[in-house]
Order: structure tokens, then sequence, then C-alpha cells
């Protein structure tokens, strides 16, 4: 019905062949323009001017099953994969983009550009707001902390991978929870702030060093995060702001798991682009049902596959009438009241 078809006597819907002559259709510039589209779905889903976003970058291996382009042997998982870069606001899990590349982990250069043109894109409709880029050691690049520091009204929260150096600098705060370890026997957290310098930097940068101690061997357990995040608390960096990209693991685990994203099974990479474009075109979808149509009830932190299995899919009976064409659901559904709140919405909508 959604395609124009009547259910019973309409025309049989698309052959694998036509479906994969579709998915191989959209050109380097088509794709791109529905990159751009994407995140001018994000922006419209405001109502008005956020005060703060956080972008979330993230990465997540998509384990390949035959001989796709720019698919690459990774020695971490080894294996043959993609790696998907994933994009989300931090705060509310809206999606902004997905984009695929070869199985490998992006250098800074072409992640400062992805960021630099998604920012520009962002900035067209908010002046104003503050923007936290915010990843994990892996996007702690130069060019990235140079090119934001001479941006306004945008700053960076990513971590850091330990060194000799690093260590040497937070060797009295391991000391201290040591000792406060001992004489407690109970778990310690402490946190201290530093500047440091790497020799690719330009500058000293802010460096929160977080020291953990809970076992019996009394090892601590060592983390950095670097910052030009100046005026905030040490524990507010890491526990509120650098702790809070976890969340950007159960927003891919909605795309990657419970939508099937990782189904990228076709030969061409600008197609398995195209794939990867359609299902985060689903999470939209389920998204905004969800924080939307969905608020106030259970069902608003409920992941997308629970949505999936408790309101989506459900068994009804269809009629094709001369006139019209009758859809019949269950009297026994039980999810009855959150269907019709959402219709009701629904109509309001489209009027």
């Amino acid at each position: 019905m959604c395609a124009g078809n009547r259910p019973e006597s309409g025309e049989d819907l698309s052959s694998q062949p036509t479906i994969s002559r579709f998915e191989n259709a959209p050109s380097r510039n088509e794709l791109y323009r529905i990159a751009l589209a994407l995140v001018d779905v994000f922006i419209d889903s405001y109502d008005e001017e956020p005060k703060v976003i956080v972008l979330d970058f993230d990465d997540t291996e998509d384990i390949i099953n035959g001989h796709q382009q720019l698919a690459l042997f990774n020695g971490y998982f080894n294996e043959y994969c993609f790696m998907p870069l994933h994009i989300y606001e931090g705060l509310s899990g809206k999606l902004i983009s997905a984009i695929l590349k070869p199985g490998k982990r992006l250098p800074g250069k072409t992640i400062l550009a992805i960021l630099e043109r998604l920012i520009a894109q962002l900035r067209k409709s908010w002046k104003n707001t503050l923007i936290i880029f915010r990843g994990d050691s892996h996007f702690t690049a130069p060019e990235i902390m140079e090119w934001i520091d001479s941006q306004e009204n945008v700053f960076f929260v990513t971590g850091l991978t330990g060194n000799a150096v690093l260590q040497k600098l937070a060797k009295t705060t391991i000391q201290s929870a040591k000792n406060i370890y001992e004489r407690r026997q109970s778990k310690v957290k402490l946190y201290h702030t530093f500047h440091y310098q790497a020799h690719s930097w330009v500058r000293a940068c802010r460096v929160v060093v977080k020291v953990e101690v809970d076992s019996q061997d009394g090892e601590p357990n060592v983390r950095f995060v670097v910052t030009d995040l100046q005026q905030a608390k040490t524990s507010v960096i890491y526990e509120d702001i650098y702790c809070a990209r976890g969340n950007a693991e159960l927003y891919i685990k909605n795309h990657k798991t419970y939508l099937k994203s990782d189904r990228t099974s076709c030969h061409r990479f600008q197609a398995n682009q195209f794939r990867l474009f359609l299902h985060s075109a689903a999470y939209v979808l389920i998204h905004t049902m969800q924080k939307s149509v969905f608020k106030g009830t259970e069902w608003a932190q409920a992941t997308m596959q629970t949505i999936q299995l408790k309101i989506l899919k459900i068994g009804a009976k269809v009629k094709e009438l001369k006139t019209k064409i009758k859809i019949e659901l269950p009297t026994a559904f039980p999810q009855q009241e959150i269907l019709r709140k959402a219709f009701s919405i629904f109509e309001i909508l489209r009027c």
C-alpha cells in the first residue's frame, strides 16, 4: 500500500535484481547529498536552537563475508571488515550521520575534514550553539585539536592513551589512591588535572587523570582525558562529560544489531554506503517515534528491538474491497492504548 499497490490484486513487488540495481544506482554526489539531508533532518528535529550539543564520533567493526570493495584486514579484530563511522548527538541519541569507510581507522586529517563540513552545516542554522566534540583516544589528533582551538564555541573532550610521561605526571595521585585504599580497604577514586604537551601538539592542553583502586592487589586503574575546557571541574569532565560517551555504544547497538545495518553485502563500496544510509533512515524514524510519539511511556526508553517486536510487528487482517482497503487489527493486542495514541498523533500531523 505504501508503494501504491493494492495488497491482493496489485502489481508484484520489486525482484531482487531490481533491488540490486536500485542499491547500485546512487552516484558519489548523490550519496553526499543524502548525507547532507540526514544532517538537515537532525537540525529540523529541534524546535529552537539548542544551547549545547555533543558530537559523539565512534566507529565499529562490520565483518564482511565476500569480496566487497575496500574491505581490509583489521589486525585488532583479526577479520576482513569495514569500519563505519557513526556520529550521534550525545545528549539526545539522535543520529547525525553514518559514514562507511574501509576496515581501518581514519587518520586525523580525514576525521577533521568530516568535522569541518559537519560544523559548517550546523552553523548555517545554529550560530551560537556550544558544540563539544567527543570521542575515545583514537580521535585525539593534533589536527583536530588545533582546528577546534581556532573555532568559537567549539570544544573537545577525548580520551588520551597513557605513556611514561603521563604516568610520571600522575604519580602522586596514583600513590595517594594506593595509600587511601590500604587504610580503608574499600574502593578509592581520585581525580587530578595538569597540563601536558605531546611532541605533535602545538601547545599544552589540559589533561584529566582518573585513578581508581578497587582490588586486593591494589593495582590502580588509570585513565586520561584531554580537553580544552578550562573552567569545568575535573570530576565533571570525566564522569559527566567523557564517560557519557558510553551511550554512543548503545546507539550503535540499536543501529547495527537491531536494525541490521551490518548487512553490507553488496560488491560495490558505494552501494554498501547507500545501504548504510537506508538503515540510518530507519534509525531516525524509530528514534523519532520513540522520543516523540511514545514520550512519557515505558517505550520511550525501550530498545529499538523491543519496539519492533512489541509494537511494529502486529498481526492484522487485510481486506481488499471495491472502494477501500480495510485493515482489522486484533482486539487482544496488549499495546492497544499506545497504538491509539500513536494513530491520534499521526492524524493531527496529517491535518
